[in-house]
């Protein structure tokens, strides 16, 4: 069976209540974690030896959360309120928990299915999707993940160019896949807002709702975006659920476009963040 698992984002009590939930098996099943792995929930480096152990019965996304994780422990960002991610960074296993987690993906399709942790421009088809998310993940796997991660934070450019190079389509491409939510017509990015849908601010709408949008035919599962709630849509899986602010963790059972959604309670309670 193949299941897609909405943001887990430390909760690994949740995680393993799905999985028994799913009656998941790795030598059996193939898991798809759509990013956010860590931070916030209180087990977050439980959920990446979790994650690790299970080896190739799980892929997993790399989330905005992630990628703080890693600028965290290469002293490019100082830890936020709210943050846990400590027991991470002071582990034995450390180095082998964070160079495991630096190769995991930025996008992948499988099962039918396009996995993103945010969204996907306008712009962009799905193999542009996965061309673009490949030199993420070769620079995240190459030999100055430390400078690259000094480079990668700032809202600009907020408009795709495929003339675009080196750090400011890497940025670009970093800032699509793990904080989209809410674009223009000419693919313009909003980063303020992150009410549901229907708080989209003057002329932006949720990325999937843009017309002429080019995936628009693939598959689209993605997470992030935990005001959003479930999204079940024929070719549309909005899967995070707000777990680690007290909601539900969702999985979702996919044959292609067919699919069933398991969902389990969390018992986090926090205010609602990105």
């Amino acid at each position: 069976m193949n299941y897609l698992i909405g943001d887990v984002q430390g909760c690994c009590d949740a995680l393993e209540r799905l999985l028994q939930r799913l009656d998941f098996s790795p030598s059996r099943d193939r898991i798809w974690l759509l990013g956010d792995l860590v931070n916030r929930g209180p087990r977050s480096l439980s959920t990446l030896r979790r994650l690790m152990r299970l080896g190739e019965a799980a892929t997993c996304l790399l989330g905005n959360h992630d990628l703080h994780l890693l600028a965290a422990a290469h002293d490019v960002r100082h830890a936020h309120r709210g943050d846990t991610l400590d027991d991470i960074l002071s582990a034995p296993d450390r180095g082998a928990l964070l160079d495991w987690l630096r190769r995991q993906r930025m996008a992948v399709f499988e099962a039918g299915w396009l996995m993103v942790h945010a969204g996907v421009v306008p712009q962009w088809s799905r193999d542009e999707t996965l061309a673009l998310a490949s030199e993420v993940e070769a620079v995240l796997r190459g030999p100055d993940l430390a400078g690259f991660l000094r480079e990668m934070y700032g809202n600009e450019p907020a408009r795709w160019d495929p003339a675009l190079a080196g750090t400011a389509r890497l940025r670009f491409t970093v800032n699509v896949l793990t904080r989209l939510r809410f674009c223009s017509a000419d693919g313009a990015m909003d980063f303020k807002t992150k009410d549901g849908a229907g708080g989209a601010p003057p002329g932006f709408l949720p990325w999937f709702e843009v017309p002429g949008r080019r995936s628009a035919d693939t598959p689209i599962a993605f997470g992030h975006w935990s005001t959003l709630g479930l999204l079940d849509r024929p070719t549309l899986l909005g899967l995070d659920t707000g777990c680690v602010w007290g909601g539900r963790l969702t999985a979702a059972r996919v044959d292609g476009v067919q699919r069933e959604i398991i969902q389990v309670e969390c018992a986090q309670s926090q205010r609602p963040g990105t």
